[in-house]
């Protein structure tokens, strides 16, 4: 028997008449509703909550944003509020960050003798704030028609950055330092760092659920630029891994011995005292990312692929090395051509 006119089957209501059109439009109406009102230091503090990045600098960064603007309501801010406070920011000296109090609040002290930010710090500054108005224009948390305040700013010129790497010599003394170390996996970390091109804080975050030396990868979860990553792992760093596996996923790779493993490691004294041992001059954690970098880039490994093993988003932060590509190919035209 044929029915007319129903879209019901053997009894069995249709999805039609399950569904109540006017309570499913009230109830999208209801959620699409932005805010009518929020500033920006409620939205920074939003966006704060959620935020799974490395990026240590971040809340120090909007921070000082919210000083400056927070009160400002969302729908007030365009680019030229932006610009005035970049300029605002742009008068102060740059902070570096040295340790956190009992509370366990940051602590900042004045950078050296410089009395005015670079332009690469304004651009961080910048790039910080800019990352709360895209997830709130996302999140459907600005007014409609809302324009990205950061859209309409020019960035500030940069340097190409500081570039500091190893001689043969001065990284044969550096192992040699680090494997005497009180901290018995200083020379593990230092391997790895420089091989890997990976972070500081990277590696410090690494426990043995993130790292398989079987295959030879380690993986980061969120980095500080909020990617997740994939680190190769030579076969020297793996043996250099090795006698330190636990059974136990959660203990740190580089963590505290005093913890057990369970906290990540403070290694600042240790690379201190490696650092004096090896008598290096002007060399820092942090340019072990530069050594792996300039060497596969003196090897003439293609930017882009530097680019890749480092994280960077953008390839304008890896042409700092372009110059030694630069060598590279002319000592191999000179080697073939120059007899000719």
């Amino acid at each position: 028997m044929t029915f007319h006119g129903s879209n019901s089957v053997a009894g069995v209501p249709s999805a039609r008449s399950q569904v109540d059109p006017e309570g499913v439009s009230l109830r999208l109406r209801s959620l699409s509703q932005r805010p009518t009102s929020i500033t920006v230091s409620e939205l920074i503090e939003r966006y704060m909550a959620q935020y799974n990045g490395q990026d240590g600098s971040r809340a120090h960064r909007l921070a000082a944003w919210q000083e400056m603007i927070g009160d400002f309501e969302v729908s007030q801010v365009d680019a030229d509020l932006i610009h005035a406070g970049r300029s605002e920011l742009a008068t102060k000296p740059p902070l570096v960050f040295v340790g956190v109090d009992h509370q366990g609040r940051q602590i900042f002290k004045v950078k050296g003798r410089q009395r005015q930010k670079s332009g690469a710090t304004l651009n961080r500054y910048v790039q910080a704030i800019a990352s709360v108005f895209t997830w709130a224009i996302e999140q459907r948390l600005t007014p409609k028609g809302f324009v990205h305040p950061c859209r309409g700013l020019k960035r500030m010129g940069e340097s190409d950055g500081r570039v500091r790497y190893l001689d043969t010599d001065e990284r044969s003394r550096l192992f040699l330092a680090c494997r005497v170390s009180k901290y018995p996996r200083l020379y593990a970390l230092v391997l790895m760092a420089m091989k890997t091109g990976a972070r500081k804080g990277e590696l410090l975050g690494l426990t043995w659920r993130d790292v398989d030396l079987e295959a030879g990868l380690a993986y980061l979860g969120r980095t500080k630029n909020g990617d997740r990553r994939t680190l190769v792992l030579l076969p020297d760093v793996v043996e250099a891994l090795r006698p330190f596996v636990s059974t136990d996923p959660a203990r740190f790779v580089f963590g505290s011995v005093r913890s057990k493993y369970l906290e990540p490691a403070r290694i600042d004294t240790a690379w201190r005292e490696a650092v004096a041992r090896a008598k290096l001059r002007n060399f820092r954690f942090h340019d072990l990312r530069h050594c792996c970098a300039s060497y596969m880039a003196q090897a003439g490994v293609p930017l882009n692929v530097v680019a890749e093993v480092l994280g960077h988003r953008k390839l304008d932060m890896t042409r700092r090395y372009a110059h030694l590509t630069v060598q590279t190919k002319a000592a191999a035209m000179a080697q073939a051509l120059g007899a000719i």
